[in-house]
């Protein structure tokens, strides 16, 4: 879709307040330095801010014999945001402030066979009304909030298309949701909400082409290509999943067989455990998250059971992610998401290992692959950064008759 000159606006008046918010406080000529804008632009944007109550005037500083620069830097009271990540084994929302630092956490976990459209509501709107009262905050405050659920999304309609693996067909989540929270709701895939996540404040700051690969339940990656987010034609970018890794292999809740995911999802690993020892007390067969803590105390132990199972997943996650150095030939690859934050460098330092036996030489050299260093939940913060964009694109917006409830809203586009 070809952007507006109201998207350019909201596109540039984000970007100045992501500056702001790493580098605070900032001169209005550093922001122009930083963006590439002009500092007549800039100086609009910072105005506009300025009106909205994001940012705050907080002195000068000197300018080598000049006139003073004002400073500005983010009002970290001028409202919250919450960003919810809906998984296939917990719920979990978080508060944020308007510097996006976390004010506030709740964690919902669901059993198996938890995941009808119903409860999964019931668990986010708990989640809300949680952290809005360990952080003290009125529901008058909340500027938005951003929900990251696992499957193909429609934004526009916000509608959970399909989700493979809980078996969801269209259904309406941000309706359900509206129902109960009077705020402006944003949903998107995790994909999206981790990507954003690190290249506002994560490994992929400052890059033009990255890959964020999320490992959990499921598995998929996340695209930044030319400093923007990809999201393909209908949101559906990255499901890197539901590729083919192993012609006629293992099932994959998609319907096909030997996709990424059901060798590097955490069932997958589970399984692969299960194959290689059966009786293995590491593995805690109704339990993904209390198996991959055991295998991460069976690697630090040098247990060969979970050395190997390590060993065999990485093997496999290297290979799918070098298709994808390859492919796009990106400045970083990410790891993030539980189960690689759980497994950690063990599993890094084999997928590294992986990927350059299956890479070509010259888009590996340049490739870096790290975990992620964001230090909380990257799918809850990208979600809240949704919200954020949002709420700088309604801005002085003027209210539009329409028969949706006003607090049903897409997610913009970074």
């Amino acid at each position: 879709m070809r952007r507006t000159s109201r998207d350019i606006r909201t596109a540039n008046r984000s970007e100045v307040l992501r500056r702001i918010i790493a580098h605070s406080p900032a001169s209005r000529q550093e922001l122009a330095a930083a963006t590439g804008l002009s500092l007549a632009t800039v100086a609009t944007l910072v105005g506009e801010l300025l009106d909205l109550r994001m940012i705050t005037e907080v002195g000068f500083e000197d300018s080598a014999g000049g006139r003073p620069r004002g400073l500005v830097a983010v009002d970290a009271s001028g409202g919250v945001l919450i960003g919810v990540d809906i998984a296939e084994t917990y719920v979990r929302v978080e508060l944020f402030d308007l510097a996006l630092t976390l004010r506030a956490r709740d964690d919902q976990g669901m059993r198996p066979g938890e995941n009808r459209p119903e409860q999964v509501v019931a668990r986010v709107v708990a989640g809300v009304g949680a952290v809005l009262a360990r952080a003290g905050a009125a529901a008058s405050r909340v500027l938005g909030i951003g929900v990251g659920v696992p499957g193909q999304i429609d934004r526009d309609r916000g509608v959970c298309a399909y989700a493979a693996n809980w078996d969801w067909h269209e259904v309406p989540l941000l309706e359900l949701l509206a129902e109960h929270l009077a705020h402006p709701l944003y949903l998107d895939n995790p994909l999206r909400a981790c990507t954003v996540a690190e290249l506002w404040f994560g490994a992929a700051r400052g890059c033009e082409d990255a890959v964020v690969v999320n490992l959990g339940t499921g598995v998929g990656a996340g695209l930044a290509l030319g400093g923007g987010l990809h999201r393909g034609v209908s949101n559906s970018a990255g499901e890197w999943g539901h590729t083919t890794l192993v012609p006629g292999g293992r099932p994959c809740h998609c319907g096909n067989h030997g996709c990424v995911e059901a060798y590097a999802g955490a069932p997958g690993i589970m399984r692969s455990l299960r194959e290689l020892d059966p009786g293995s007390p590491l593995l805690h067969p109704e339990d993904q998250t209390a198996t991959i803590d055991a295998l991460a105390r069976g690697v630090a132990a040098r247990d060969p059971v979970a050395l190997e199972v390590v060993r065999i997943t990485a093997g496999h996650l290297g290979t799918g992610i070098a298709d994808l150095v390859n492919l796009l030939n990106p400045e970083v690859v990410v790891l993030s998401s539980w189960v690689a934050a759980t497994l950690g460098e063990p599993l890094l330092d084999e997928v590294r290992k992986a990927v350059g036996r299956h890479a070509l030489g010259r888009p590996f050299a340049a490739t870096e692959i790290v975990l992620s260093p964001v230090p909380t939940d990257p799918v809850c913060l990208g979600a809240a950064t949704f919200a954020l964009e949002g709420a700088l694109r309604s801005a002085g917006r003027r209210p539009a008759h329409r028969t949706a409830p006003p607090a049903r809203h897409s997610t913009p586009s970074p």
